[in-house]
């Protein structure tokens, strides 16, 4: 399954909102999800004038969800400490 593909797959179709980025049913997060489908399609301008997309999730528990790009919380990847020593010409 490619989360890129220009056409939504057929099981997108049943997807329910997510108002927390988790399945609604079960609170499995994205990263347990069996399916993925991102919207990048249509992209929804805010109020910021950043895009956004619809994300779609086919959890292991049989629920189809949908949020959007910016809903998703931040990343654990992002807080680690990165290691200057290693890159003295970077800065």
């Amino acid at each position: 399954m490619d989360a890129f593909q220009p056409h939504p797959p057929l099981w997108t179709s049943q997807a329910v909102r997510a108002f927390a980025f988790c399945c609604p049913s079960c609170g499995t997060t994205a990263a347990g999800a069996k399916a993925v489908w991102i919207n990048r399609r249509a992209p929804v301008y805010g109020e910021d004038r950043r895009r956004k997309w619809q994300e779609f999730y086919w959890c292991e528990c049989g629920t189809v969800w949908w949020a959007w790009s910016n809903d998703r919380p931040p990343s654990e990847l992002g807080n680690r400490e990165f290691p200057f020593e290693d890159f003295p010409n970077f800065l």
